[in-house]
């Protein structure tokens, strides 16, 4: 039995950057004190969601994926000897920004990044006014705790990319989230475990959780937290995160269920990419 100690976490935005990094530090120490192995943070950790609205001065909160927010964290990561997944607005260069998530391993090593591939662009999710799509692909990483795969937020609705980290070997994949209440409820239900099931792996969905009305006053959002672990069954391990609160979820993740999951069930043997024949297509 190969067991590895996950967190997630959830929280709301303080008003400032400098504490929303502070208190991500501590939600990273604390996850560690617990002996957890592997941390990813929500969506766009350190700001605000600030796809509410569309606005040019949050363009400032984009930094490049080796700048000081990662090299920070890869430093703590490196201290506490803990897989970091950072969830960033990376500046490729001025004018060219990316939803991120930066992959950290625990020696503090930067192994890559993967950008967010679907972006929505709707009331009060913006997406497209701040970010390019990504570009990287699906990369999986080798990590000390095993194979890590990214997916954000808008990307989970879209199977090909759950396959697609799937082929790649991917044990872990962490979807970090800013979903608020509406048409997403009952997809954040189903879409994480049919995920998990689909492809043979667990599934990790940090969500961020309250109102941000100390950014946005009356167009802010409640976002509706309950981040969820999911074993490669469709299972959740243990429960649910609050509907109202932060929090950090810490869950011990059985690896073994990937190989048994995958054997019980022969997916990826059956699959029959010849005759899908539409997928390329535009």
């Amino acid at each position: 039995m190969t067991i590895v100690r996950a967190a997630i976490t959830q929280t709301t935005w303080t008003g400032d950057k400098e504490s929303m990094l502070d208190k991500h530090e501590q939600f990273a120490r604390d996850a560690a004190a617990q002996g957890a192995q592997v941390i990813c943070f929500q969506e766009l950790f350190y700001g605000p969601y600030f796809g509410i609205t569309q606005d040019q001065k949050y363009y400032r909160l984009a930094e490049p994926a080796d700048g000081p927010i990662v090299q920070r964290f890869a430093a703590l990561a490196k201290e506490l000897g803990m897989v970091m997944v950072l969830p960033i607005y990376e500046e490729d260069q001025p004018g060219i920004y990316y939803n991120t998530a930066v992959v950290v391993d625990a020696d503090g090593t930067v192994l890559g990044k993967y950008r967010k591939n679907h972006l929505p662009h709707l009331e009060k999710f913006w997406e497209k006014f701040y970010f390019r799509p990504g570009n990287l692909g699906y990369p999986v990483f080798d990590t000390a705790v095993g194979k890590v795969g990214a997916y954000i937020c808008y990307d989970r609705h879209f199977p090909e990319g759950w396959r697609e980290l799937g082929l790649r070997g991917a044990q872990l994949v962490f979807n970090p989230n800013a979903t608020k209440p509406g048409l997403s409820n009952r997809l954040w239900e189903v879409e994480g475990p049919a995920a998990a099931v689909a492809n043979g792996y667990f599934v990790l969905q940090p969500n961020r959780v309250g109102l941000e009305d100390n950014e946005y006053g009356e167009d802010a959002v409640f976002f509706y937290g309950t981040s969820q672990v999911i074993d490669p069954r469709g299972n959740h391990v243990g429960e649910l995160g609050s509907p109202e609160q932060e929090e950090v979820l810490i869950r011990d993740l059985d690896l073994d269920l990937v190989r048994q999951m995958r054997d019980d069930w022969q997916f990826y043997r059956d699959r029959r990419p010849d005759t899908y024949t539409a997928i390329p297509q535009p």
